[in-house]
């Protein structure tokens, strides 16, 4: 298994590099609210990926945290900038793995919120089930808009005729469906900690209060500092972008 090249939006010049990682299911589209944000800012470069399997990038298993690492480490190339990791849920990971060096590029701080922890063998056997399913074709752009939104907790949050929705699904035999590929649920599992504690750059980890995927006392065993955000629930980049901004700076600060 090789990198391969992965489709990516970029904005700015110079230094410090800020990569957003977006989770499982999604696309670099769900930063679209942050990034006015970013450009009025953060003071560098900044770098949205679609991880393989994911938007416009390729179909190209086999997927995991390692390879999803693998992938955006040779988009970034030779970096001399320094690097930092703005990650949700699953791409939360991903910043932690290639926080440890073993991809070659330096990360000077990771921000990872949303990040499920706990993974029974009950949930990891269900994620691959879903994996293994053929994906679903839709007679209609809206249909499959309305369940792009749902499975990736975007429903309410965005309309379906909305660039964030539509960035979610692409034509296919004759119809549409979702644009990330089924197999990609198999990457998902129990090695967060691990990749959390193997990190050679401060990881800092949140969450909205209302997150149904992670509690405090979880984030709390790896990172004591971890902070929930009062009134919001997983996609909290997309609710109150200018919330999850604050904490990311006030971290950085600290």
């Amino acid at each position: 298994m090789s990198a391969i090249d992965i489709h990516t939006r970029s904005g700015g010049s110079g230094g410090p590099v800020l990569v957003m990682l977006h989770g499982i299911g999604g696309n670099a589209a769900v930063w679209n609210r942050m990034l006015p944000i970013v450009g009025r800012r953060w003071p560098g470069r900044w770098v949205a990926a679609d991880l393989r399997g994911h938007g416009r990038s390729a179909h190209a298993p086999p997927y995991g945290y390692a390879v999803f690492a693998a992938d955006v480490a040779n988009a970034l190339g030779g970096q001399d900038e320094e690097i930092v990791l703005l990650g949700h849920s699953m791409g939360g990971v991903v910043a932690m793995a290639l926080a440890t060096g073993w991809f070659g590029i330096g990360v000077r701080h990771v921000f990872a919120f949303g990040v499920k922890i706990g993974w029974t063998a009950a949930e990891v056997a269900q994620m691959q089930g879903l994996a293994a399913r053929p994906a679903k074709v839709f007679e209609s752009r809206a249909e499959a808009a309305e369940r792009y939104l749902r499975v990736s907790g975007l429903a309410g949050l965005a309309d379906p005729g909305s660039p964030e929705a539509l960035a979610g699904i692409v034509e296919a035999d004759g119809g549409f469906r979702l644009a990330a590929d089924q197999g990609i649920y198999a990457a998902v599992g129990p090695a967060v900690g691990e990749f959390c504690r193997a990190a050679n750059a401060p990881v800092r980890l949140a969450a909205g209060e209302a997150d149904p995927m992670v509690s405090l006392a979880e984030m709390q065993a790896l990172d004591p500092q971890a902070a929930l955000l009062p009134g919001l629930s997983h996609n909290c980049h997309v609710e109150a972008p200018e919330r999850v901004w604050e904490l990311f700076e006030r971290t950085l600060e600290g």
